[in-house]
């Protein structure tokens, strides 16, 4: 089974928590707060590997979380950062936000990286809180939580030129002699149930991918056979090599056939340049049908510029390459897909507060970052975080609703005692 989708949670990992110290040597009787910063957390990474060409790895693994921070120590010592989280695609990863499906990024040549979720800030140390009025802060900070966010990876195979035609046309065949692929290749339908991929030499460094496209049937591009499913891969490619199969009983219909159905499938796919190629030219009953098809004059006028080949002998194989390559060197260079605007939680700065289990919900991202970095158990924490409900407006809010004393405020996954203050 060939998997071009796939999705994943990406979560980055938590800043290390600030500490409360004070200095503690000889001579020294009333040492000041050195308290230090927590690290932040690492960031997870997506990476591309020209290596791989599938998204097989994220069947079995679906959550990726990337390093903690480590925790501030005395001295002013700033713990360590978390490591990032390195995680490999295919090229041609486009990478779509799960629940709105905006594009965040597409991959599409080696070592290409993108970031897809930050690790959290690191909490201050006491040490970053004082003042000329407070000397000796008890305050610190917890670390906050890194990003988490649900993706979809969708692979649309990147290779400069793509094989297509009907069922046993002799694609996997002609790929296997042009490049080192080592595809399935039998006598019938659907042979190919995966695209395959193979790179082919020119000349000295110059190297281009093929690919060799599922057979396509009438009706592919609405789901029939195998076609609507691997269609989408030849998107991506710039120059289609169209292989006819030379002892086929019509001809023509075949080419008209996979015409039409990549121009159901739209997408530009019926406007790809294309070389023309019948296949099995070693066999007298091919060599006929190229004559009667593509050489006669009664032949179709697109398909006059068919080549004869035989991808069993390498008969013309080598040519049909360079003449493909040279309609690619032609083109315009590919434009990737232009990343949309994912609002990130730090830019929700509203709330609402609806009613619920006989108390108040605070609904705001902003806030619940707020609560996760508060240090409870420091009385001068909790105050900042009640200074921060009152300049928010979210105070007068609930008291306007008639809020009272022992009622419980709800944030994120905190639930709060109200009291006066």
């Amino acid at each position: 089974m060939f998997y071009d989708q796939a999705t994943i949670t990406v979560r980055g990992g938590k800043g290390g928590d600030g500490v409360v110290s004070f200095r503690r040597e000889s001579m020294v009787p009333r040492g000041g707060p050195d308290g230090g910063n927590g690290g932040r957390g690492g960031d997870v990474v997506l990476v591309v590997n020209r290596h791989l060409n599938t998204l097989y790895t994220f069947q079995h693994k679906r959550l990726f979380k990337a390093e903690d921070g480590r925790p501030g120590r005395g001295k002013d010592q700033t713990g360590r950062s978390g490591k990032d989280l390195f995680v490999e695609v295919p090229p041609g990863t486009i990478v779509r936000d799960a629940e709105t499906h905006a594009v965040i990024g597409d991959l599409t040549h080696t070592d290409q990286q993108i970031i897809v979720v930050r690790g959290g800030r690191g909490g201050r140390g006491n040490a970053r809180f004082a003042t000329s009025s407070n000397q000796a802060p008890l305050m610190a900070e917890n670390g906050s939580p890194g990003d988490t966010q649900e993706l979809l990876l969708e692979l649309k195979l990147i290779a400069d030129i793509g094989i297509v035609g009907l069922p046993n046309a002799g694609k996997s065949t002609l790929l296997s002699v042009l490049t080192a692929a080592r595809p399935k290749i039998g006598d019938y339908p659907f042979t190919t149930l995966q695209p395959n991929l193979g790179v082919a030499q020119i000349d000295g460094l110059r190297t281009v991918v093929l690919a060799d496209i599922p057979g396509l049937i009438e009706g592919a591009s609405q789901g029939a056979g195998l076609g609507h499913e691997f269609l989408r891969h030849i998107e991506r490619t710039r120059v289609l090599i169209h292989v006819l199969d030379g002892l086929s009983e019509d001809v023509v219909r075949d080419y008209q056939t996979i015409q039409a159905e990549l121009a159901a499938f739209g997408h530009g796919l019926g406007q790809k340049p294309q070389v023309l190629a019948m296949n099995k030219m070693d066999l007298p009953d091919a060599q006929a049908a190229y004559e009667l098809f593509c050489h006669s004059d009664t032949a179709l006028a697109e398909l006059k510029a068919c080549q004869p080949i035989s991808a069993a002998t390498g008969q013309n194989v080598r040519e049909l390459l360079l003449r493909a390559v040279q309609v690619l060197d032609e083109l315009p260079a590919l434009e990737p897909l232009e990343a949309e605007p994912v609002l990130l939680m730090e830019d929700q700065d509203t709330f609402d507060i609806v009613r619920e289990g006989g108390g108040f919900r605070i609904n705001s991202p902003q806030l619940v970052r707020r609560v996760e970095t508060t240090r409870w158990d420091l009385e001068e924490a909790v105050q900042k975080f009640q200074r921060l409900l009152e300049r928010s407006g979210i105070t007068a809010e609930l008291k306007r609703r008639g809020i009272k004393t022992g009622d419980t405020v709800y944030i994120g996954d905190y639930e709060l005692e109200w009291g006066e203050g």
